[in-house]
């Protein structure tokens, strides 16, 4: 199974939630807030922190820019040409950027007051 574990209540990791939503028209991922108890009872800790998407795939967790690019390479052409073009730069360099916006999130696209709620539509995409 391939998980996107993202910060429930930011609305910049909700928008990207949204965007491999509509994106990956087979539906290869599913979701889980940081928050809630799929995370809580399938990550270490240490991979709970609240300022990164988290990606399970092929049974190995990626983290921050790793994660963001892996996601669109497995999106479609595009996409795919996307993350390729950035997984050139090192991991330095994208990590860095990816933890300024991290880091920002809050003051630049705000947050919920609580976690997402799945629409109809989006409940089996969803884990908890």
């Amino acid at each position: 199974m391939r998980i996107i574990y993202f910060d429930g209540i930011c609305n910049l990791c909700n928008g990207f939630v949204d965007f491999v939503i509509r994106h990956d028209p087979e539906h290869q991922f599913h979701f889980a807030s940081l928050q809630g108890t799929t995370a809580h009872s399938q990550l270490n800790p240490q991979d709970l922190g609240l300022d990164s998407v988290v990606l399970f795939l092929d049974g190995k967790i990626y983290k921050k820019s790793n994660a963001v690019l892996l996601i669109f390479r497995e999106l479609g052409f595009f996409y795919k040409i996307i993350g390729t073009i950035f997984s050139i730069f090192p991991r330095a360099i994208t990590d860095f950027i990816y933890d300024l916006i991290a880091r920002n999130r809050y003051a630049f696209f705000g947050k919920k007051n609580s976690c997402r709620i799945p629409t109809t539509a989006e409940k089996s995409y969803f884990l908890d």
